[in-house]
């Protein structure tokens, strides 16, 4: 069982709602994450200076927390670099079918009351429950 910190979920939160309004207001651009790496990896780049400081800081970010002393968990991962690559894969393929993932349509989609952003969120929630039921639970038992 996890600890609840509902003072670092709130923090984390505002953080990332500040992030994304800043970017916003300053570039016209949506914070969403699969977008703004899809643009970098285009063979031509649109705008690549901020996309490559937005990927920068979610790299920077935790490595500076522990630098800091932030404890950060170590998050349970497969030690198949095929099963990986396949997950991968498909989050990005998921991603780029749905127009979007979890930040662009979960924090901007939401926030401009987008309904295709918000049927796309449920959707998201849907399958990750599943998922924990099948991978927790199994088919039924």
């Amino acid at each position: 069982m996890h600890n609840l910190t509902p003072a670092s979920g709130l923090l984390g939160g505002a953080l990332i709602g500040l992030a994304a309004t800043m970017l916003m207001m300053l570039t016209g651009r949506l914070a969403g994450v699969s977008g703004i790496l899809g643009g970098l990896l285009q063979a031509k780049a649109a705008d690549p200076a901020w996309r490559i400081a937005f990927i920068a800081g979610l790299i920077a970010t935790p490595l500076i927390a522990a630098l800091a002393g932030a404890p950060l968990p170590r998050p349970a991962m497969t030690t198949s670099l095929a099963l990986l690559s396949a997950g991968g894969l498909l989050v990005g393929f998921g991603s780029r079918m749905g127009n979007g993932c979890t930040s662009g349509h979960g924090v901007c989609g939401f926030a401009r009351l987008s309904t295709r952003s918000i049927t796309a969120t449920i959707i998201f929630m849907i399958a990750a429950v599943v998922t924990v039921a099948i991978v927790r639970h199994g088919f039924g038992g």
